[in-house]
């Protein structure tokens, strides 16, 4: 009996040890049970103070629930109920049923970023833009300018009250304000470094800021506040003639929509602006791509492809003045060579302060509006050889028409139109011209192989006509 007990209190023992190592094992192999992570949709189903937010949400065109529940990444940026009833308030709607489900859904969608943005990954840039969902000009995306000076901020009009909100497709931040899908004025107002631009805007003879608000489609060339600084030079801007102030000002908007991607495609040439030139036509603009984007020679884009729901903003550094003839040639390098000609191979002359007059009754007879024929460097390497200075200043104000701002809409067509030359001879275009030229030229010597090759290059004080050889007038 006695070696029975002992057998049976070994084989319970024996017993004991098989059963705990074995429930040791299994909660080796097994995994631990963890709880799955919200999407960005769930989240906002329980959080009370996104209620209006998910109504709207299963209001809209597009099923923006399921948008939102897909894999993403987004960031949110949730607006509050109160922020909805502010909203919904100032627009005159009673509810978000009464908002029309296409207008809400834009509304919605500019508060959705394809991407997973922190508020750390915000601050450490400090400032910018980033694209949201919501369409814009020509079905490009809306920019929404985020600055965290103070706060994290979004448009000037919203700011972060909750910040990460991990979800299991992004990040959720909720913020104190729905943001309105922005034109381009509305951006440049959201923007700091455009506030001189916009008290420029708001001082100007005309509403600016109402043509830009409306449907467009504009191309804002934005200058920053340094530009205007530089540009003011210590005046003040009250004491800008406002005329002339929206003259300049509207020398900076055109009416297409044009993409950094539109004018690097295109590597060099000419728009026109809202500015009125000489003879009351559209101001043209030249943009050159060679080396970053440059208008007029003289500014140069810093930010591109700002999107609005009416067009397309790109910061520029430079405030452009309205162009003159000189300007023009200037900033082209097609025209090398006929601004060293009209500088520093006639030292005797000043061709550029002649063609950068505005204002008549000049002594010498030489008065804007100037119709100037602009050789090429390809024209005047055709020649033998470039003259010296008397006869080369003879030959330059054969290319230049005073008194006249001369397009190509008053040209006879078809047909010959004389015209006199500062020089004292006269020059006559023929419309059509022949081969690739849009008109031929016949000049003081009597050739007739002249072609012009570009039209219309209209300035403050005159116009531009592009030739693809150098006039000589009778020298004999």
């Amino acid at each position: 009996m006695k070696n029975l007990s002992k057998i049976l209190k070994s084989t319970a023992i024996t017993i004991l040890l098989v059963f705990v190592a074995s429930c040791s094992d299994d909660d080796n192999d097994a995994s631990p049970i963890l709880p799955t992570e919200q999407n960005i949709v769930e989240i906002a189903l329980a959080t009370p103070e996104l209620s209006a937010l998910v109504t709207a949400l299963q209001a809209a065109d597009g099923n923006l629930v399921d948008v939102l529940s897909g894999d993403g990444p987004f960031t949110v940026l949730a607006p509050t109920n109160a922020a909805f009833t502010t909203f919904l308030t100032a627009n005159g709607f009673n509810s978000v049923d009464d908002v029309p489900t296409d207008v809400l859904s834009q509304i919605l969608l500019n508060h959705v970023i394809s991407a997973d943005l922190s508020a750390s990954d915000l601050t450490g840039l400090g400032s910018g833009y980033t694209s949201t969902n919501a369409s814009g000009i020509d079905e490009n995306n809306i920019s929404i300018y985020f600055n965290t000076a103070n706060g994290v901020r979004f448009n000037n009009v919203s700011a972060v009250a909750t910040a990460d909100i991990d979800a299991s497709n992004g990040t959720i931040h909720i913020v104190d304000a729905v943001i309105p899908v922005p034109t381009v004025a509305s951006h440049a107002a959201a923007n700091e470094n455009f506030s001189s631009l916009v008290a420029a805007l708001g001082a100007s003879d005309i509403d600016l800021v109402g043509l830009l608000s409306s449907e467009g489609p504009y191309t804002v060339l934005a200058p920053n506040n340094d530009a205007f600084t530089t540009f003011l030079d210590g005046s003040d801007l009250g004491g800008i003639n406002t005329e002339v102030l929206t003259q300049v000002l509207l020398n900076h908007v055109l009416s297409k929509t044009i993409l950094s991607t539109d004018l690097t495609a295109a590597e060099s040439g000419y728009d026109n602006t809202n500015a009125t030139g000489a003879g009351m036509n559209s101001m043209s603009i030249y943009f050159n791509t060679s080396d970053g984007v440059i208008f007029n020679g003289i500014s140069e884009v810093t930010t591109a492809d700002i999107v609005g729901s009416n067009g397309i903003i790109h910061a520029v550094d430079t405030v452009i003045d309205l162009p003159t003839v000189v300007t023009f040639a200037a900033a082209n390098p097609s025209f090398s060579t006929l601004v060293e000609a009209l500088t520093t191979l006639t030292p005797s002359t000043d061709f550029v302060s002649v063609l950068s007059r505005t204002e008549g009754d000049n002594l010498d007879g030489f008065n804007p509006d100037f119709t100037v024929f602009a050789p090429t460097n390809d024209a005047f390497d055709a020649l033998e050889e470039i003259p010296g200075e008397v006869v080369l200043t003879q030959v330059l104000l054969h290319h230049v028409v005073g008194e006249a701002n001369v397009t190509s809409s008053d040209l006879t067509n078809p047909g010959d139109t004389t015209a006199a030359t500062l020089q004292g001879q006269n020059i006559t275009v023929s419309l059509p011209g022949t081969e690739d030229n849009i008109a031929d030229v016949t000049d003081g010597s009597g050739a007739t192989d002249i072609g012009i090759i570009a039209v219309d290059v209209q300035a403050n004080n005159g116009v531009i006509h592009v030739l693809n050889k150098v006039m000589i007038p009778n020298l004999n």
